[in-house]
């Protein structure tokens, strides 16, 4: 009679341990078959793709300067569909791709070519810009051109998986063209080329270097993305290269790329800082109530000073001072300032102390007169109102200016009606205003003025109040 041996522990856990290893085997073998690029990659047709369009000459050129004027209208209109119509037709990727993989395969004389091509095709591209900039009657620096002047390292990372993502898709049998197209929007080469045209044309130092630090962002990140897809799918060397130099050329492709990428940390770190700095900011306007007052909140960037306005009742001096308090413990408001601007205590009023004088001596000088007859005590009364009125005036007009610095001048006075069918008269405050900043759009000129027509309504307790608009003359031109 057979005897049964008992399952040892140990007997068990080898049989938990192949199973387990039989699990991550076949896990490891579908994520081969999922990822794997090498079998389905044309080495030898992906470089002879690549070397075809590095070359910027005939209907590249032509297709280049089109392109380029179709991205500087879009830019200069603010239309992000233009602009993305423009990239999809603009053939730069070419020198910049043809870099990479002339670096990877050790191929000097298509590294040569794409290098001047790339400078044939910046040059092209920027002469393009600049002439369709400086015959444009659009001058405004709006957000479309704003937006490509200040790299960060968000850009890197795009530039990054962008050219990652077009190597890939060109080293596949059968191209993928619609790869190609996304990378071409993605990584966004033309809109930095038009916008550095843009600061030539106005003579910007600061628009042109930021557009070409974000052009050359996308253009190494997307040569070296190549040249590592490429290193790593085996292409084949066109002239051998012994170790010693394969590690000079690695060495020279990683400094280049800490060179291009260090100012983008800083610039990313100094975005995220002035993110919650306004964070802060708007947490600090939100926090403030006091009942019957209404605040208004202008940031100052170049002092970094927060001028809040307080129209209505006015707020007590200890409730001012727990406000500024509470701001300046706020830890990301440290480098920053508040001033609260409300009533007759604000700091507008120090310009207007010689009016005060006179204000006070003609005071003085009406109470000499005080016994004379009826009809000169009328007068009194009658030219202290109007003083009282031109007072008033002055202030409003000081605490507008104050509040809307795009404001190169401004007048406020009573316009009177008759009604010839009624025989009735009316009276309207018209005040009329001009704008000393050329490059403000139409639509934030209406959203001052009906700023002002309301305020306007509110301080002078009166509807019947019109705002009009005139061009803005310095009053140094004016006396010439």
């Amino acid at each position: 009679m057979e005897q049964n041996n008992p399952t040892q522990p140990g007997d068990k856990l080898e049989e938990n341990q192949q199973k387990i290893s039989g699990i991550w085997d076949n896990v490891k073998a579908f994520l081969n078959e999922l990822l794997d690029i090498r079998e389905d990659s044309d080495r030898s047709e992906t470089v002879e793709s690549v070397r075809k369009d590095i070359s910027f000459q005939g209907h590249n050129a032509w297709i280049l300067i089109f392109s380029i004027m179709v991205a500087s209208i879009g830019l200069n209109v603010g239309s992000t569909a233009v602009v993305i119509g423009a990239m999809l037709i603009s053939p730069l990727m070419g020198p910049i791709v043809g870099m990479g993989l002339g670096t990877a395969i050790n191929d000097e004389k298509m590294l040569r070519r794409s290098l001047i091509n790339l400078m044939v095709m910046m040059g092209l591209s920027l002469l393009t810009a600049t002439i369709y900039f400086k015959i444009s009657p659009f001058v405004e620096f709006n957000d479309e051109l704003k937006n490509r002047t200040f790299p960060t390292f968000l850009d890197v990372l795009i530039a990054i998986f962008g050219g990652l993502a077009l190597i890939v898709a060109k080293s596949k049998k059968g191209t993928m063209s619609n790869a190609i197209a996304g990378v071409a929007i993605a990584t966004a080469l033309m809109p930095p080329l038009c916008t550095a045209g843009y600061g030539i044309a106005m003579w910007d130092i600061s628009i042109f270097g930021g557009a070409i630090y974000l052009f050359s962002i996308n253009a190494v990140f997307i040569a070296l993305s190549t040249f590592v897809v490429c290193k790593l799918l085996n292409f084949p060397m066109v002239k051998y290269a012994n170790q010693a130099k394969r590690k000079r050329i690695s060495r020279i492709a990683t400094a280049v790329g800490i060179i291009v990428l260090l100012p983008s940390v800083f610039f990313f770190y100094q975005l995220y800082q002035d993110q919650l700095n306004k964070q802060a900011r708007l947490e600090f306007v939100e926090s403030l109530n006091y009942k019957g007052s209404i605040f208004t909140p202008i940031w100052n960037e170049e002092k970094k000073e927060l001028i809040m306005s307080v129209v209505g009742k006015e707020v007590p001096e200890e409730k001012i001072k727990e406000w500024e308090d509470q701001f300046y413990q706020m830890e990301d408001l440290e480098e920053c300032t508040v001033t609260f601007v409300q009533g007759s205590r604000t700091i507008i009023d120090s310009q207007n102390e010689d009016l005060a004088k006179i204000q006070e001596e003609r005071i003085e000088d009406f109470k000499l007169i005080r016994d004379k007859d009826s009809r000169i005590e009328a007068l009194e009364n009658q030219l202290r109102l109007v003083s009282n009125k031109f007072k008033d005036k002055d202030i409003l007009l000081d605490e507008l200016g104050y509040l809307y610095p795009q404001i190169g001048s401004m007048g406020l006075a009573m316009n009177h009606t008759r009604d010839y069918a009624t025989k009735k008269m009316d009276s309207t405050e018209v005040i009329t205003i001009s704008f000393k900043d050329s490059l403000l759009d139409e639509e934030n000129k209406k959203v001052i003025k009906e700023n002002i027509y309301n305020w306007l309504k509110y301080r002078l307790k009166s509807e019947r109040v019109q705002v009009n608009e005139v061009k803005y003359q310095a009053m140094d031109s004016l006396s010439q």
